[in-house]
């Protein structure tokens, strides 16, 4: 199907010779509700069959997090803006009483990452990063709708050889990403649009209980040193 045919199929309104506003009014307020309908049912399908996998990761950070050890974040297009939103929420927590936590967007240094990509590759831009910066007891986050983007999977791989801990966000049927991280969050929909709301909406819940369990930790040591 052609390009033009593909957009007469979704928008058959838009494309006769003589419109009614009120039609095409009409027609678009549908899919409005289509895509809103179509978001609310992916996410809730995601957070049911997938909660124990956030659970786990949130675990896994929150361990991270009191060893000491720094989370990474990294992604491509659009997936590496939600990259540094997952950092920039950990660095700088909007809820009152919630520290800031180490968090490093490999995102956003133009010139390292352009480069790398011109140098030796751009399925190479997070791996140099990651030797030069990353080590043993770190964590690294990285989000991709197919799961399959060569440079996140390289930096995984590494990652792992590192002794960090891995968690991906993926889409479809989670794609390779699915099979090298330690836990992988996958969106059941082959859409990047809902992919990338269940993703917003994890790492938010991800960063709400991490904290929860950090801010637990804290409370059982005030605690001790108020029964010592």
């Amino acid at each position: 199907m052609s390009g033009k045919s593909a957009l007469e199929a979704l928008y058959p309104f838009l494309h006769g010779k003589e419109q009614d506003p009120a039609a095409v009014d009409a027609g678009l307020l549908q899919s409005i509700e289509e895509k809103a309908r179509e978001s609310r049912e992916t996410n809730a399908k995601c957070f049911s069959e997938h909660a124990s996998i956030l659970l786990d990761a949130a675990k896994a950070l929150a361990a991270m997090y009191r060893r000491g050890g720094r989370m990474f974040t990294m992604g491509n297009g659009g997936s590496s803006c939600d990259a540094s939103h997952v950092a920039v929420e950990f660095l700088h927590p909007i809820t009152a009483g919630r520290p800031a936590l180490p968090a490093i967007n490999l995102t956003a240094d133009i010139a390292m990452t352009s480069a790398v990509a011109n140098d030796v590759g751009f399925e190479h831009i997070f791996v140099r990063q990651l030797i030069a910066v990353g080590r043993a007891g770190d964590g690294l986050i990285g989000l991709s709708t197919s799961g399959n983007s060569a440079n996140l999977i390289a930096a995984f791989g590494k990652a792992k050889e590192m002794g960090l801990t891995t968690i991906g966000f993926s889409g479809g049927d989670g794609g390779t990403m699915a099979q090298v991280c330690d836990h992988c969050l996958v969106a059941p929909t082959t859409s990047v649009h809902r992919i990338q709301e269940c993703h917003v909406a994890a790492y938010h819940i991800l960063w709400d209980l991490v904290h929860t369990l950090l801010a637990d930790d804290r409370g059982s040591a005030m605690n001790r040193e108020v029964a010592a």
